[in-house]
């Protein structure tokens, strides 16, 4: 009996039809397992995954592979993104036991949960010919696969932690500049060679650094290339080659979160119109593409779409005619670099952008009416769970990028995103991981979602003032410092009552979001730069112990540690913005304190009576100034002030934009 129609995961439903006797994660399968004394068959993948779905048609879906699967096996459907914690431990016995890891990722365990044979995608005689081989060495050699078993998770759990070295400083950041160096790709931009993934916790720390040729060159490209998506905004996962021509197609909520920030930051560095036009296009997108009904934002966008992955992306030069005429047609053709060849399969191609139009009207006519056009084909399917972690990014992203271009309606996005964080993931004041259509899941949260969360909820306090949302990052930091705590300054990543895996999960490399660990090192930073608290400062320090020993030979991998390490050596710069908040004079000094370009600036807004205290507010006391940047700070006369400070000691406050842009850029 397949179990999986009840659940909350779009991927666990994707298989709720298959011949397959699927069970969710939970210790009825393990039970299962232990009653009929047989392996367990574990999958685990995502619902955009391509080759997800390439397994699923060609074997789940089969009714000869799955009446193996039934008869010898409990099958365990799992979605990595509603349990990362499970994803982590079987991805590490995967990349042990193989040198290389994916999704679709298939486990077989013992049913103690131990890993014995592991690997990622199978086609059908393969995979049936595994099956059959697997269940006849459980029932002939029992004994062997029980001790590899064994011997996997003994293995694991000997080398679970990276060795922590000194707090980075000055000689740990360039040593990790002159690393990336050395991997730039100088003639497309990016690390490496294919495939390529955006960077974007590497241009964050590139950017902070000062970095602007590496960053620069990077984001160009990428913007450029086939991975953005040149009529409706928003990046693909990943470029299968070197050149960022042809994508992964599916589109990621935390890609594009991260990017929306990151290409922010770079408008403010000097990015100029394109970074501009790339940071609203892609907010758009987030706002048109994944914002669902409850105001939380959806996780992805599958890459297929009528079973052929990036149809609704490709052109030919004969479709771009039959949209636009043949004289726009082959203008668009010529511009967006479609040709007879292709390249893509099948003599299509992916939009790029090389240069820029000569004609930026036509440009705009002509991409207007392939969008339009484009909206006649079947769309990709949208996984809509809410994924605490992702919708954290994309909080932060969507509250500075709407106070730096003045987009109120980017802030109000921000501000919903984390009412349903509030209101439906919180509970008894511990996170829940997902949800959907308004309903939360029960999968505890894990270090990053406390993390991101934290981090989107600082920001989104330091542009609209308010303290409730510095007070709920504050409870979940709080809970990371009690629950995810190792003994050598840095996290686990599942809380301390989570449930036991056979390894407890603990990875501080940044993979495609930054890692639990550097994220909470820097939620842990900005918290303690506005409100003073010398053991969340501690704890972000100590967090950052492992940067210094990815510096030099693996700084891709410490992007997000090495932008807060920077941050931290920066201060990180504090402003405190006093004045009544209907008076213009409050809002042009916050809006100058906010378009600066300073690594990790925090910055809070109050208007100098007693509003600023917790009056009304029964987990403050009445007396208590919160932020505590906000006490002793005042307007200079009747004018609003700016403070600018680092470890709360100030400098003489300003009352003017030019002063206060003078005063951080000094």
């Amino acid at each position: 009996m397949n179990r999986l129609k009840n659940a909350t995961s779009p991927y666990l439903l994707q298989h709720a039809d298959n011949p397959v006797d699927w069970h969710p994660w939970g210790e009825e399968a393990f039970a299962e397992a232990r009653r009929r004394d047989v392996p367990l068959l574990i999958s685990v993948g995502y619902s955009a995954c391509h080759w997800c779905h390439v397994m699923a048609h060609e074997s789940f879906e089969d009714a000869e592979t799955a009446l193996l699967m039934n008869e010898h096996f409990v099958n365990v459907k799992v979605d990595r993104e509603e349990r990362p914690d499970v994803d982590a431990v079987y991805m590490s016995a995967t990349q042990a036991m193989t040198q290389q890891g994916g999704w679709p990722m298939t486990v077989f365990a013992t049913p103690d949960g131990h890993p014995f044979y592991c690997g990622t995608y199978f086609p059908r005689p393969h995979f049936r010919r595994l099956l059959s081989e697997v269940h006849r060495v459980w029932t002939g050699e029992r004994e062997s696969v029980l001790r590899q078993g064994a011997k996997v998770v003994e293995a694991l759990n000997a080398n679970t932690t990276l060795p922590s070295g000194a707090v980075p400083g000055e000689e740990a950041l360039r040593q990790a500049t002159d690393n990336l160096r050395g991997s730039f790709d100088e003639a497309n931009g990016g690390f490496g060679g294919a495939p390529k993934f955006p960077p974007s916790m590497v241009l964050e720390f590139l950017l902070r650094d000062g970095e602007r040729e590496m960053s620069g060159r990077t984001l160009c490209a990428m913007a450029r290339g086939g991975i953005y998506d040149q009529l409706g905004g928003g990046f693909a996962r990943y470029s299968v080659d070197a050149g960022w021509v042809v994508p992964h197609f599916e589109k990621m909520l935390y890609d594009n979160a991260l990017l929306l920030r990151v290409y922010t930051h770079w408008w403010k560095a000097g990015g100029g119109e394109l970074a501009r036009r790339i940071a609203m296009e892609t907010a758009d997108w987030l706002l048109r593409e994944l914002r669902t009904p409850e105001g939380g934002f959806a996780s992805a966008l599958d890459a297929d779409s009528e079973g052929v992955e990036g149809k609704f992306y490709v052109w030919t030069p004969g479709e771009l005619r039959e949209a636009l005429g043949d004289d726009d047609g082959r203008w668009a053709a010529g511009l967006f670099d479609v040709t007879a060849t292709g390249t893509f399969e099948h003599g299509m191609s992916v939009l790029r952008l090389p240069r820029d139009p000569e004609d930026p009207e036509r440009h705009a006519d002509v991409r207007a009416r392939l969008l339009a056009a484009r909206e006649h084909r079947v769309r990709p399917g949208r996984d809509d769970k809410i994924v605490a972690s992702w919708n954290g990014l994309a909080i932060a992203a969507l509250a500075e990028t709407g106070a730096v271009f003045e987009r109120p309606d980017l802030v109000e996005a921000a501000t919903a995103a984390a009412e349903l964080l509030a209101g439906t993931h919180v509970a008894d004041g511990r996170l829940l991981r997902t949800s959907r259509d308004g309903r939360a899941g029960t999968n505890a949260g894990v270090l990053d979602d406390y993390a991101n969360v934290a981090e989107g909820l600082i920001s989104l306090y330091g542009v609209t003032g308010e303290a409730r949302w510095l007070r709920l990052a504050g409870s979940l930091l709080d809970t990371v410092l009690d629950r995810f705590t190792d003994e050598a300054g840095g996290f686990y990543d599942t809380a301390d009552d989570a449930e036991r895996l056979f390894q407890r999960p603990q990875d501080p490399t940044d993979n495609a979001t930054p890692s639990g660990q550097y994220a909470a090192a820097g939620a842990l930073l900005s918290y303690g730069a506005l409100t003073g608290s010398t053991r969340h400062r501690e704890a972000a320090q100590a967090a950052l112990g492992t940067v210094s020993v990815l510096a030099t030979g693996h700084a891709r991998f410490a992007g997000w540690g090495l932008a807060v390490a920077r941050a931290a050596l920066s201060g990180p710069v504090e402003v405190a913005v006093v004045g009544p908040p209907d008076d213009p004079r409050t809002a042009e000094l916050h809006r100058e304190a906010l378009l600066a370009d300073v690594p990790g600036l925090v910055v809070a807004l109050g208007s100098g009576d007693s509003a600023d205290r917790g009056v009304g507010d029964p987990l403050v006391p009445r007396d208590e100034v919160f932020p505590a940047l906000l006490e002793g700070r005042g307007p200079v006369g009747e004018a609003p002030a700016a403070y600018v400070c680092r470890g709360f000691t100030c400098r003489t406050p300003v009352t003017t934009a030019e002063r206060l842009r003078e005063e951080l850029a000094g």
